[in-house]
């Protein structure tokens, strides 16, 4: 019978200090290693590639984003009216939220500076780790310890069988296992589960594609925002955009040339239930080329995050609304104005304000030169009476539309030279029209016109289109941020579930005759995989070196004798009941199946002491 052991492991001698380490990852130090400041700069540099400074950044590097998601960015599309607007809305920490760069996270020094930080502790920790991984690889496994059975999980049986060709047999089995094996000074030093390193390694390199990502997305990119209504087109230039933000390496001539035109835009939503008034659809049909070529037109659609790619750029969409068609005469009854003009959603049934200006009016009933602004709210479904809720939409889609406007004479300031928001009216050198002693105004459906008091004309409401608005966003380094999210996964996987794994076999020949065969294992995790592979290399063995019947009876060799003592001791008493003293089973049949001569005559191996098997 077999003579196997479970014993408690013990701590290492000094020459099996190098056979335990499966691992690549650097020594960290506890403290500044040599003297003045090159030592002290040189444990601030192991401190910044150590993983526990990486993780610490990279814990950093997440919570700095934070703001970038919470708050209106420059960089977004229809980024500069947004933080805008939200700077008038919060008046008291705008300007504290302006000088921590709040508004310009991604683009920020303290953003940077964790980034790039990470960035050179990843490649301070790459590096190194690389080039020792690598040697491993060059290099033979590790020799066999000197006392096989002080490892956590081992066997021990003696057979007949030349010591040379079990030695053999082994270093073949373990081949074919897949294992690296060397063969050499009577003992065959085997290993496997490389790619738990190689994961690892994977999920670094990783995670500074990514990072790579990230920062040529903000060197590189670029975005601009344009409205379109229905029937519009325009070219990709910066004149024609209504705002752009671009990067130190993309700017107003590194934009992709194309066209495009909004030819409909459909819109639906929900008319019955609890989620009345829900969007069910949008949908921008588009005509588009890209280049300069109009021979090339084609037609395509775009919807809410399935954007269209039109050369290096992705065009969104981000927004809808209504554009009511409004015709402007004069006293005269000459068209002075005719147009669709968007107006902006204000809440969730599209309740839309928005304003109509006249610069080129001419002169007024006193004859003198003026200029007309019209302001007012679009309701898509309009309630029967304003009392209680005022101009308001009771549904998102064009049920009930009406237009309500109020009217103003006087100078608009367009004429200044400064630049307007082209949503509001500047009403501080504008006069209100009355009517009756009231503020004129007219509630309008479409086809209806309002004849302005005082002789200033009329206004008619021809009906209304619909109008998207798109982000043309250009951002190259997506592809190499998005491709380094799935690596990392890939080697967080195989860093987590791949044990390295070393396994041992000494065949040695005895005085008296016969040869002592050992196997031992070691894993760095707490697994009964190793203890199952020990088993299955150990009834495989078996072909090549059955155990002797007579093992009871041969004394144990000196390696199992306590460290420390010369004297093997005395021979082990015999099991009066044939029973071993430890706790063990009996290996399984190489085939999977009971094998009852297997049974009798394969060693017992355990099973790792610290695994619930």
């Amino acid at each position: 019978m077999s003579n196997t052991t479970t014993e408690t492991e013990q701590p290492p001698a000094p020459d099996e200090t190098a056979a335990e380490r499966l691992s690549t990852a650097p020594v960290e130090s506890d403290g500044p290693t040599g003297i003045g400041a090159f030592g002290w700069a040189r444990w601030m540099w192991r401190q910044l590639t150590s993983m526990r400074v990486a993780l610490i950044l990279l814990f950093l590097l997440s919570l700095a984003a934070i703001p970038g998601s919470l708050i209106p960015q420059y960089q977004n599309g229809q980024g500069q009216l947004k933080v805008e607007a939200w700077k008038a809305r919060h008046g008291t920490v705008a300007p504290i939220y302006e000088k921590l760069q709040l508004f310009d996270v991604y683009s920020s020094i303290w953003f940077s500076a964790i980034y790039i930080l990470l960035f050179v502790s990843l490649a301070g920790c790459i590096v190194p780790r690389t080039w020792q991984f690598v040697g491993v690889l060059r290099s033979q496994p590790p020799a066999a310890p000197r006392n096989l059975t002080r490892m956590p999980v081992h066997a021990v049986w003696r057979t007949g069988a030349d010591a040379d060709t079990v030695n053999a047999a082994a270093h073949r089995l373990l081949r074919k296992r897949g294992f690296r094996a060397n063969l050499s000074g009577g003992s065959v030093a085997a290993e496997k589960g490389y790619l738990r390193e190689v994961g690892n390694l994977l999920f670094h390199l990783s995670l500074f594609a990514l990072l790579g990502g990230f920062a040529w997305a903000s060197l590189a990119s670029g975005t601009g925002g344009k409205l379109m209504v229905e029937g519009e087109g325009y070219s990709n230039t910066i004149t024609q955009l209504d705002d752009f933000n671009g990067t130190r390496f993309y700017g107003n001539q590194d934009l992709d040339p194309f066209y495009l035109k909004l030819d409909g835009f459909t819109s639906k939503f929900q008319t019955k239930g609890d989620q009345i008034g829900a969007a069910r659809q949008f949908t921008a049909n588009v005509e588009y080329y890209a280049g300069s070529d109009q021979s090339k037109l084609k037609k395509s659609t775009i919807e809410v995050n399935h954007p269209l790619e039109i050369g290096g750029s992705k065009v969104y969409l981000i927004g809808h609304g209504y554009a009511p068609v409004v015709t402007v005469r004069n006293d005269k009854k000459e068209i002075v104005y005719q147009g669709a003009v968007p107006f902006l959603p204000q809440d969730g049934n599209l309740t839309s304000t928005g304003v109509v200006k006249v610069s080129d009016y001419g002169t007024g009933p006193d004859g003198n030169r003026t200029q007309m602004g019209f302001s007012g709210f679009f309701l898509p479904t309009a309630p029967l009476s304003f009392e209680g809720t005022g101009p308001v939409s009771l549904f998102p889609g064009d049920a009930a539309p009406e237009l309500v406007l109020n009217a103003f004479a006087g100078d608009l300031g367009t004429d200044s030279g400064l630049p307007q928001n082209i949503y509001q009216l500047n009403t501080r050198k504008l006069t209100q029209l009355t009517q009756d002693g009231q503020p004129a105004k007219a509630r309008l459906k479409p086809g209806q016109g309002w004849d302005l008091p005082d002789g200033y004309g009329s206004v008619t409401f021809e009906g209304y289109k619909q109008w998207a608005s798109f982000n043309v966003s250009h951002r190259p380094g997506n592809e190499i941020a998005l491709a380094g999210a799935v690596l990392a996964i890939l080697g967080l996987i195989g860093s987590l579930f791949i044990q390295r794994r070393r396994i041992w076999v000494r065949a040695v020949a005895l005085p008296g005759g016969g040869t002592q065969v050992e196997l031992a294992g070691l894993a760095r995790s707490e697994s009964a995989k190793i203890a199952e592979e020990l088993a299955e290399l150990a009834v495989d063995l078996q072909d090549d070196a059955p155990a002797s019947e007579e093992d009871d009876d041969v004394p144990a060799s000196e390696d199992d004798a306590p460290a420390g003592s010369g004297d093997p001791g005395p021979d082990p008493e015999p099991d009066p009941e044939g029973k071993e003293a430890h706790a063990s089973a009996p290996a399984p049949a190489a085939s999977g199946g009971p094998d009852p001569e297997a049974e009798a005559s394969a060693p017992a191996v355990p099973a790792d002491q610290n695994s619930k098997e």
